[in-house]
């Protein structure tokens, strides 16, 4: 049972962030999506472009990692070295990334929490799963 449910918040973890890259390297400078991460107006939207361009491919990558440690998971088993390595490795990189903006003020105290909650509890559960 908790290797069901740290595949679900794993899973759920991997749809944020792929929700997140969809934001910042395909609508960032959509007025809806730079509201949403305090960018004052469309000209400091394009000025900071490339660099969310570039921080949505992280977050992809993160689910993909997260994506194919579940595949290995389900198909290959609990015991799965590979699936479970790739699965807590892609879990505590999305948790420490929320870890890190956290750190980056108070302001960023909910974006944190929305980015880090499901990974922290997807990786606790695979842990002892």
């Amino acid at each position: 049972m908790i290797g069901i449910l740290a595949l679900v918040f794993a899973g759920l973890a991997a749809l944020l962030h792929v929700y997140i890259f969809v934001l910042e390297s395909v609508r960032w400078t959509q007025p809806k999506t730079w509201k949403v991460f305090g960018i004052a107006d469309q000209q400091a939207a394009e000025a900071t472009r490339s660099l969310a361009y570039n921080q949505g491919f992280y977050n992809l990558f993160l689910a993909i990692g997260a994506a194919v440690g579940i595949a290995f998971w389900l198909v290959n088993g609990i015991g799965d070295v590979a699936g479970r390595t790739l699965l807590v490795f892609s879990l505590g990189s999305m948790l420490a990334a929320a870890l890190v903006l956290l750190t980056s003020g108070k302001k960023y105290l909910r974006p944190a929490s929305i980015q880090g909650t499901l990974p922290l509890i997807g990786l606790v559960l695979a842990i002892f799963a």
